[in-house]
């Protein structure tokens, strides 16, 4: 479900109904994606003490890889079946589930939430994903989101949609965290140099209390 994010860079497809066909087609163009974990998810993640983690929009499962490899007990989610399989080749002690958390809210709570790039449209169903991400984090729990910030739209190397709706900014992102019950750590945008262009994420960590 990860608009191809893991390597930080699928195109985007506004208007273009993203269902399980849709990514399917599109992970069979290549062979294999990168393989690597993200690397705000590196960032934020190396220092906290392992748990439950639920990796939202895996992909062919990098970041939930990563995750296993130092010690979390990770689900891995996505709406393609053949992303899953890939991932589920590549480490089968990870929990893979063939999930859209648009439809059906995650499976219980967990220590770290994690989602990477995952867009989605109408703005009504970004909110009630954004909105299940929160939901599964347990107490003392960490959600960290990472998107396409608005300051891509201004990067004409990069042809994006000029609709503000489907990208993240810390409004968007922390009216869903009631400060009662949340503590935002990080929420802010972050410039990445790739080979011939300039990148933009918005990165949202936060606790729950």
């Amino acid at each position: 479900m990860s608009e191809h994010s893991h390597e930080h860079g699928g195109g985007w497809h506004e208007g273009v109904v993203m269902d399980e066909a849709f990514w399917d087609d599109l992970y069979r163009e290549k062979e294999r994606w990168s393989g690597k974990p993200n690397p705000q998810l590196v960032a934020e993640v190396s220092g906290l003490e392992p748990g439950t983690a639920l990796d939202v929009g895996c992909g062919e499962g990098a970041d939930a890889i990563w995750l296993r490899e130092r010690g979390w007990q990770v689900t891995g989610v996505d709406v393609s079946g053949i992303a899953l399989g890939r991932a589920r080749e590549r480490d089968p002690e990870v929990t893979w589930l063939h999930l859209d958390l648009v439809k059906d809210p995650a499976p219980g709570t967990y220590d770290l939430v994690t989602a990477h790039y995952v867009h989605v449209h109408p703005l009504s169903d970004m909110r009630v994903l954004q909105q299940r991400l929160a939901d599964a984090v347990a107490p003392g729990g960490t959600l960290l989101l990472v998107g396409h910030d608005q300051s891509e739209m201004a990067e004409a190397d990069l042809n994006r949609p000029d609709n503000p709706d489907l990208y993240f900014t810390a409004e968007s992102t922390t009216s869903l965290l009631p400060e009662a019950e949340w503590i935002v750590d990080v929420a802010e945008t972050r410039a990445l140099d790739k080979q011939d262009h300039r990148m933009y994420d918005f990165v949202l960590k936060a606790r729950r209390r």
